[in-house]
């Protein structure tokens, strides 16, 4: 990991010298940029490294810099959020893209000013647009170079982060004077390394009102069955904190954590016993769970999406059919028919165009700060997150070499299990293997 050698302002006419960084246990250890005339270093030095104690800003030497920032976004709560104080914080005039790594080289831009984001954090969604895939390393590089951009923020998910890091390293082999800073954005929180991703909380929140509008339902009917898919293509996150935030779930299903349907132990038995007990159950569902068994009932391809990512059968609707197959047929093989009925929910683009709530906003407001304060004091190649509670500047392979996920033998998926009083699932040859 390098910073930057030399940060361009006011597209050359000065230059602001910054030394080199070290790693500490995997971590960005960060130094104090070179004294420009009279200033000193505002850092604190400690055992792990170096703290800003009052970050550097370029403003601090040059009153009346202009940067030109270029801003790279998918669509997710809160994104309007970071944009606003990325721009509130740096005071320069800066340049937006339209629809993702595309807009690199679509020449697709709009300005802005304060009267436009003063406040675009009240509303959901990007005011900048959004797109899939589209990522060409060359161009978009040859794109900042043509432009003088001196400053790259790239918010998005762990693709968009290994993008980010292949963008980076690229204009560090040209040897340009730009620094790349990322903002980790993943609704489903599985980057690794962070305390959680923007958006998060908000997301919970907002599932809380389709578990409800679900226990509603079923509360409301005989054998009543409220089944919820929440996101999680591979990370159970939110799926989880929504059943623990909303104590009326029964049944929580995540990708991490297999399940099967039929036989002593499963979901049908678990079913009947709450309808038994309640009279109605709740059920949540990840988008990413079941899909071995999907696999196996379906018939399916290896589509992906532009960016790449496995195309995933739609869970709900499977296992909503499979409920409603299951208790058709206990009248034909001689059992006691049960009568259910089944209300579906599926609240993601809901749940995706909400503005954020006051603890996204300020979480927000405290990564874009971070983000342009690291790179107006010369560093570059780096993600800002919160981890263990400290933000932090954390190089770019650390997030991207793997996906953060539910442990399932962890303190807080046995929390769930306590709340929802829900079997762990495992099959007998699972079971067995553990145990032999």
């Amino acid at each position: 990991m390098e910073l930057l050698n030399s940060c361009e302002v006011s597209r050359g006419s000065s230059n602001m010298k910054a030394s080199t960084s070290n790693l500490s246990n995997g971590f960005l250890s960060l130094c104090s940029p070179a004294t420009i005339g009279e200033s000193s270093p505002k850092i604190v030095a400690g055992d792990d490294g170096y703290v800003f104690e009052d970050v550097p800003h370029f403003l601090d030497y040059i009153p009346k810099a202009t940067v030109e920032v270029w801003f790279f976004s998918y669509t997710q709560i809160s994104a309007n959020s970071v944009l606003g104080t990325v721009f509130f914080t740096s005071h320069y005039k800066q340049i937006i893209d339209l629809g993702g790594y595309r807009g690199f080289y679509s020449r697709n831009t709009i300005p802005l000013t304060p009267k436009v984001v003063n406040n675009i954090h009240k509303r959901g969604g990007t005011i900048i647009g959004t797109s899939r895939g589209g990522h060409d390393t060359k161009k978009i590089v040859d794109c900042i170079q043509d432009r003088k951009i001196n400053q790259v923020y790239i918010i998005g998910g762990d693709g968009t982060q290994k993008g980010a890091a292949v963008i980076f390293e690229e204009i560090r082999r040209r040897g340009l004077k730009v620094a790349v800073a990322g903002i980790p954005k993943t609704i489903d929180n599985d980057i690794p390394v962070i305390d959680k991703s923007f958006g998060f909380d908000s997301a919970v929140e907002e599932a809380q009102r389709a578990i409800n509008a679900a226990h509603v339902e079923a509360e409301s009917t005989e054998n009543g069955i409220g089944l919820v898919k929440l996101m999680g293509r591979y990370s159970g996150f939110i799926a989880m904190y929504a059943t623990l935030a909303s104590r009326d779930v029964d049944c929580c299903l995540i990708p991490e954590s297999p399940f099967y349907l039929e036989g002593k132990g499963g979901l049908f038995e678990y079913i009947e016993k709450r309808l038994k007990e309640n009279g109605h159950m709740v059920i949540v569902i990840a988008e990413g769970a079941g899909q071995e068994l999907l696999s196996g009932s379906l018939k399916t391809t290896d589509q992906r999406d532009a960016s790449g990512n496995n195309l995933l059968q739609d869970v709900g609707i499977w296992i909503s059919q499979k409920i409603k197959d299951h208790f058709s047929k206990q009248k034909k093989i001689g059992q006691q028919k049960t009568t259910i009925n089944l209300k579906y929910i599926d609240p993601t683009y809901m749940i995706r165009a909400i503005p954020s709530n006051a603890s996204d906003n300020v979480y927000c407001t405290l990564l874009a700060q971070s983000a342009v304060h690291g790179a107006m004091a010369g560093h570059t190649g780096f993600t800002v997150a919160s981890v263990n509670g400290r933000h932090a500047y954390i190089p770019f392979h650390c997030i991207t070499e793997k996906q953060n996920k539910v442990v399932i033998t962890d303190r807080m998926w046995a929390r769930l299990l306590s709340s929802t009083h829900q079997p762990s699932f495992l099959s007998p040859k699972i079971l067995a293997k553990q145990q032999g």
